[in-house]
């Protein structure tokens, strides 16, 4: 019987190669040659919301996947002929978080807060709050101040904190406390009948983190800011999950690690029998960085 998987990939420089470090030429065709086997399932996992996922396809010309996880975790879509269904039963499970309130209500808690400068209005939805932070704020003190609003309230959200490196701006998601990117992919998994012997996760930054150092195995691509590194693999130390984390470093294919690459090395890493079918001819054993 021919061996599954249930990649799960983020997207701005992970698969997409928009950061500074430059991408192996033949990265996205090889990755666009597996995922295109039947038994693999591809799930995007991203901060992106609906139209700009599309946007990235096109742009990219990735390959069209079977489930997108939008919105930082608070969507799912199946994705069937260019058609996205979104998944209800998604929007039931975190729904009760916010212990009933609205995105205004919820936005109104923090109205004291004067360095959180609200998104725009198409990076929100139901179940995300999103903010701008300048990177000089001290970090710790901020997410405990919000958390001390949220407990006044009983609201059970994540603060998540990750940094938009070319616009050089913080961006800061409240999110119900089960819309994350890890309880997506336990979601999927368990309504798709996958293991996490045969799932995948691949990610760069540190809204990734949650994933990175959890039992479900995964990738973090080369291109990764140092101190991300080091933070995932501290944190999956600590979890007793660092047989779970594979940091991409490049060489595989001759390929430099970054972005699809790393992901390619990272499944190969879990599943050496998907090795054959990455590299199936020639052209992609002389690839070159």
């Amino acid at each position: 019987m021919t061996a599954r998987l249930l990649l799960c990939t983020d997207l701005d420089r992970t698969l997409l190669p928009n950061g500074t470090q430059p991408e192996s030429a033949l990265a996205r065709k090889l990755f666009s040659r597996f995922v295109a086997q039947p038994h693999i399932s591809l799930v995007y996992v991203t901060g992106r919301h609906k139209t700009l996922v599309e946007k990235a396809i096109k742009n990219y010309e990735l390959p069209v996947p079977d489930v997108v996880i939008s919105d930082v975790g608070t969507r799912i879509y199946n994705v069937r002929a260019g058609d996205w269904q979104e998944r209800h039963d998604w929007q039931a499970e975190i729904a009760t978080d916010w212990r009933g309130m609205s995105h205004a209500e919820l936005q109104a808690l923090f109205g004291d807060i004067k360095v959180l400068q609200k998104q725009e209005i198409e990076k929100q939805n139901t179940y995300k709050l999103s903010y701008y932070v300048p990177l000089f704020v001290d970090q710790e003190e901020l997410l405990g101040e919000m958390q001390q609003c949220l407990d006044s309230r009983e609201v059970d959200a994540s603060l998540i904190w990750s940094i938009d490196e070319p616009a050089g701006i913080g961006l800061l998601d409240v999110l119900p406390k089960h819309a994350t990117k890890l309880h997506a992919i336990e979601f999927l998994k368990e309504h798709m009948g996958y293991t996490s012997g045969e799932t995948v996760f691949c990610g760069d930054s540190g809204n990734d983190l949650m994933v990175l150092r959890s039992s479900i195995p995964a990738v973090l691509v080369a291109n990764a800011a140092s101190e991300v590194r080091e933070a995932a693999l501290a944190e999956a130390a600590a979890a007793g999950n660092s047989e779970a984390l594979y940091c991409a470093h490049g060489g595989f294919a001759n390929m430099n690690g970054n972005y699809g690459a790393g992901i390619l090395e990272g499944v190969v890493h879990y599943h050496p029998e998907f090795r054959a079918g990455i590299l199936t001819d020639e052209q992609a054993l002389s690839c070159r960085t």
